[in-house]
């Protein structure tokens, strides 16, 4: 895989900025409605699996960023 730069590289950082403001915004929002006692199991659900699908992303994401590693 080649080295991502320029202007793709920033396009692929906001992007990563976007998602782990997402993921965050998503871990509150759990932890906001578990800790209220009663919720929504599926709404509950739909938002863990929405932050995994998010984490997913991120991890894709950063994995572009990387640098190749010849061992």
């Amino acid at each position: 895989m080649t080295e991502v730069v320029g202007a793709d590289r920033q396009r692929i950082e906001g992007r990563l900025a976007e998602l782990r403001v997402a993921h965050n915004d998503l871990d509150a929002a759990i932890d906001a409605l578990s800790q209220r006692g009663a919720y929504d199991d599926l709404q509950m659900q739909r938002m863990k699996r929405r932050k995994l699908q998010v984490r997913d992303e991120i991890r894709k994401l950063e994995v572009l960023l990387e640098p190749d590693i010849i061992a």
